[in-house]
């Protein structure tokens, strides 16, 4: 087995717990707690990234072999490997509530590889100090979702966390999907996720808080130098006015994405945030069928519509503001951190111009074509029209000669297809008008959209057959899933029912359409 090279500089260079009790409880004046991972009876390594252990310097063979499937279920520990478990607050569906942490994540440590650091950490390997009610442990379905979605965002383009490997721990574990009074044992399991780093907003804003100005500012410091090195070199404060700016930079970004292949987190908690601007914490997500702004996959949400699919770039920039208000207490001009919440709004704005120029096939935004896609997104909306496939086909359409006909199996229903045929008949026109008064040629329009407008996605019923049938015993579905997620531009012979809009039986159904943040 190749020799790791662990750095672990956050718990290294970081205030620690000097307790070393690992129960719930509140953690003060320190960002991390050490804890050894809960072991598991009978780990089972049931599926992995090859593209992620490459980027680790690990063979598939590597993780193949006991001392590895040990190590990824929590059971023993690999040299220079320091396992602990960070301290964080956050608001939660807009309130702040106190210390959160991380209560079923343990850290193995830092990992350098081609001289780049990568954080390994178990998703569900048990309890820590920030465990609150919870046991730390994670079940199978999660499971499968978090490793799923964590490789499939990367190769759609969108910033992510990565996911290693998924262990099966051979527990069963107590958990109420819909907090309904109706527990059922399920399968334990655990995934080794992986980033640079997993430093959130939570992480600034908890010592705000509570006053421990001096442990804000290391931490901004650490940050800094270990995750922005670029940084390193510039005056002080403004070092601390481009971190910023950077972070509200890359967040509009990551805004722009998850608008671009209709994902929706479910849960945009403040501690949910990373400072890298990835996506992180896959817990009650989903990826919008018919296309509608207000639709959540979180039951929690579903009344409120706090976290609903239109809503998400409007709560990254509130989520932006409390990280503003936290490192306000230490920054005394305030005036770089409005600047930074206006880089926010600026690149957010022109992203998603750019954004759906590229999905609409044009070669440039321009003003004119606000009230074209507002027409759009209602007649999407209104007429129950599956977004991937839409944009797919119309790719295809034939600008000389418009058919809605073309674009009818994007459509859930038949009689909405009829009702709106003749709107959709008059923007088809109108968008091939557009199309066409470009002076370039559009002859590679259908390529230059296929670019952005994925065939594959992972819809919440495809993800729940893999868990249906991984609770069966079956995993080789969840490698098969995985491996056409891997090319979701490209049409793959063969794999055309991984490309279906979602069923009828599926629209009401447990995992489907309706998810929790129970894990």
């Amino acid at each position: 087995m190749a020799f790791l090279h662990f750095d672990n500089r956050f718990i290294r260079e970081l205030p620690g717990d000097p307790l070393t009790l690992n129960q719930p409880r509140q953690v003060t004046a320190a960002l991390w707690s050490a804890v050894t991972p809960a072991p598991v009876p009978h780990p089972q390594l049931i599926a992995s990234s090859a593209e992620v252990a490459a980027l680790l310097g690990i063979s598939l063979d590597d993780l193949q072999k006991p001392e590895w499937v040990a190590a990824l279920s929590g059971n023993r520990l690999l040299t220079g490997m320091s396992p602990f478990a960070t301290c964080y607050g956050g608001h939660q569906f807009g309130n702040w509530a106190g210390q959160l942490g991380d209560g079923r994540a343990i850290s193995l440590g830092e990992l350098i590889h081609n001289d780049q650091r990568w954080e390994l950490q178990l998703k569900g390997a048990g309890v820590t100090p920030y465990s609150r009610r919870g046991d730390g442990k994670a079940v199978l379905r999660s499971s499968i979702r978090e490793f799923l979605c964590s490789e499939a965002m990367f190769h759609l383009g969108v910033p992510t966390t990565r996911a290693l490997s998924l262990v099966l721990t051979g527990e069963q574990i107590w958990r109420d999907m819909f907090y309904d009074g109706n527990p059922q044992q399920e399968p334990g399991a655990i995934v080794c996720r992986v980033a640079p780093s997993f430093i959130r907003f939570g992480h600034f804003q908890l010592p705000a808080m509570r006053g421990e100005l001096d442990l804000l500012n290391k931490l901004i410091d650490f940050t800094i130098d270990r995750d922005f090195p670029h940084l390193a070199a510039e005056p002080a404060e403004q070092r601390r006015a481009l971190w910023f700016s950077e972070i509200c930079i890359t967040t509009a970004k990551l805004m722009v994405e998850w608008t671009r292949v209709g994902f929706v987190h479910g849960v945009m908690n403040t501690d949910n945030m990373s400072v890298l601007g990835l996506t992180i914490d896959y817990g009650p997500y989903g990826w919008v069928d018919n296309f509608d702004l207000n639709w959540t996959p979180n039951t929690t949400d579903a009344e409120g519509l706090r976290y609903c699919f239109g809503r998400q770039p409007a709560i990254a920039r509130w989520n932006l503001q409390r990280l503003a208000e936290a490192l306000g207490t230490v920054m005394t001009d305030h005036a770089i951190l409005a600047e930074g919440l206006a880089q926010f709004e600026q690149v957010f704005t022109q992203g998603m111009n750019t954004m759906l120029a590229a999905k609409l096939g044009w070669q440039q935004w321009q003003e004119s074509d606000v009230a074209l896609t507002e027409r759009l997104f209602t007649l999407l909306e209104q007429a129950e029209v599956d977004m991937t496939l839409f944009f797919r086909q119309l790719a295809e359409l034939d600008l000389n000669a418009p058919d809605p006909a073309s674009l009818r199996s994007s459509f859930y229903r038949d009689d909405l297809y009829h009702q709106h045929q003749p709107e959709f008949q008059q923007w088809l026109s109108d968008y091939a008008q557009r199309v066409l008064s470009e002076e370039r040629l559009p002859e590679d329009r259908a390529a230059r959209m296929n670019q952005v407008n994925p065939v594959y996605v992972l819809r919440n019923y495809l993800a729940q057959q893999v868990i249906d049938a991984a609770e069966q015993g079956d995993y080789q579905p969840i490698s098969e899933l995985l491996d056409v997620l891997r090319q979701p531009y490209t049409e793959q012979a063969g794999k055309e029912a991984y490309a279906q809009k979602r069923p009828d039986w599926a629209r009401h159904k447990p995992g489907c359409s309706m998810l929790s943040c129970s894990s």
